[in-house]
């Protein structure tokens, strides 16, 4: 619209008006915070055209009007919004009161923080080396300028140690990388959660859990570092529950969806090797599935565990997919012979349905959908043949993680139909050693009975 309205054409936005803060957001972040919008009530992705023609034809006669009625003055020139301005510190009080304010502010995620004292944010940067005003990126949705200083103000908040601050940034590149496409995995309605695979040495230095329950709360990096990163997209990139963010159910993976990958166990290569890292460098790998599974095996052989992962995908659930599973499966797997991408190759091959199942099907012979995705490949011309759900090889990322147990791990639907991986390197500071050796000891001791 936007680009249409440059070229001085006249539009107007149809828009569900559930929807209508939305575009209105969308617009503003395009500089034009007063685009005409005509709400309807057509049903969100509606496929019975007599609800699609009475709730438009409600509407036609707002439609006209905004495309004809004269531009008032506020819309040739639209002035900017002033913004509040906060002074340095923005409220004192005890830690219910600081809680109560923020909350109010809408800068939590709905839990207790950490107030971000002075002396708080100044020791999370002990954990990189850039200057507190170096802008990282600028995330979405409202393309907030994601500082140093920023970054480290939300790791206070959701309680993370300074030595998680490399990975953070790192994570900070990767939202901001296009590869992701969190312009849909963060907004749409399919309530997509950004999902953190750490690589490398860091992953033993902070601790972060790749064993027994690492999806469950308890470890202070898995926690902490998933929860920074969802603050940092409210309250930098301004993507917030309802406007921008219109996910219909939620994800409780919004809360954190961090892990690492046991390479200790691993009968393969760890993934940052797979993709031309060194062994010893650290990395971040960013996908938003909106989907979570587990299942168990039908048996403890090769055979039966490829069967268990080929017929317990989600068909609905196309696109990027993690496998994870705990090592005495990874290690049948390695000992029958298969390597990653065998397995991922299987996995791709043979998770089928028949074709008038796959969501590219129309009922015609056109790969493409009603609501537009591109083909994923080839389908028959009969719809009762088999196609496959995870069409390329390269969506699918087999994964070593979890206890001792027989459940295997999946994680479907990554980031929208045109997201790809992206994964960044952490930068260490000149200080890491001594950093490390600060905070090792923060660790959970449990009583043994």
């Amino acid at each position: 619209m936007i680009t249409v309205e440059e070229r001085n054409k006249p539009t107007v936005s149809i828009c569900h008006k559930d929807f209508a803060s939305d575009a209105r957001s969308a617009a503003a972040i395009k500089g034009v915070p007063v685009m005409r919008v005509v709400a309807e009530t057509v049903p969100c992705e509606c496929s019975i055209p007599e609800q699609v023609d009475s709730g438009i034809t409600a509407v036609m006669d707002n439609i006209a009007d905004a495309l004809t009625k004269p531009l008032t003055e506020d819309e040739k020139s639209p002035k900017p919004k002033e913004m509040e301005k906060f002074p340095r510190v923005v409220f004192k009080g005890n830690i219910q009161e600081v809680n109560t304010f923020f909350y109010k502010r809408g800068w939590t995620d709905g839990l207790p923080l950490v107030p971000p004292t002075e002396e708080a944010v100044k020791e999370m940067m002990t954990g990189t080396d850039l200057a507190p005003d170096f802008i990282v990126g600028k995330p979405v949705s409202r393309f907030g300028k994601a500082t140093v200083e920023r970054i480290a103000i939300n790791a206070v908040m959701a309680g993370c140690l300074p030595t998680y601050m490399p990975l953070l940034i790192a994570s900070v590149e990767a939202l901001c990388d296009p590869k992701p496409n969190m312009a849909w995995g963060a907004v749409g309605t399919g309530s997509h959660a950004p999902c953190w695979l750490v690589n490398g040495p860091i992953s033993k230095d902070l601790h972060i859990n790749n064993g027994s329950g690492y999806l469950n709360p308890g470890d202070i990096a898995n926690a902490s570092i998933g929860r920074a990163m969802g603050l940092i997209l409210k309250n930098i990139g301004g993507n917030r529950k309802g406007i921008e963010d219109m996910g219909v159910h939620g994800h409780p993976g919004k809360y954190t969806m961090v892990f690492s990958e046991n390479e200790a166990e691993s009968p393969w290569d760890p993934l940052h090797v797979d993709l031309g890292f060194k062994k010893e460098d650290s990395t971040v790998t960013l996908s938003c599935p909106d989907s979570f599974s587990q299942f168990w095996p039908y048996g403890t052989s090769d055979k039966g565990i490829l069967n268990s992962i080929i017929y317990n995908m989600i068909p609905a659930r196309w696109g990027l997919c993690i496998i994870a599973m705990p090592p005495v499966h990874a290690h049948t797997l390695a000992k029958a012979g298969f390597k990653k991408r065998d397995v991922a190759k299987f996995i791709s091959d043979f998770t089928q349905i028949p074709a008038y199942k796959h969501p590219s099907f129309n009922g015609t012979t056109n790969p493409g959908t009603p609501r537009g995705e591109p083909p994923v490949g080839w389908l028959p011309l009969n719809p009762q043949d088999p196609v496959r759900i995870l069409f390329h090889l390269d969506w699918i990322r087999i994964v070593v993680a979890g206890g001792p147990g027989n459940y295997i791990c999946a994680h479907q639907g990554g980031g929208g139909f045109l997201a790809d991986w992206v994964t960044k390197k952490a930068i260490l500071p000149k200080n890491w050693d001594k950093l490390v050796a600060k905070y090792k000891n923060v660790v959970p001791n449990h009583v043994i009975y």
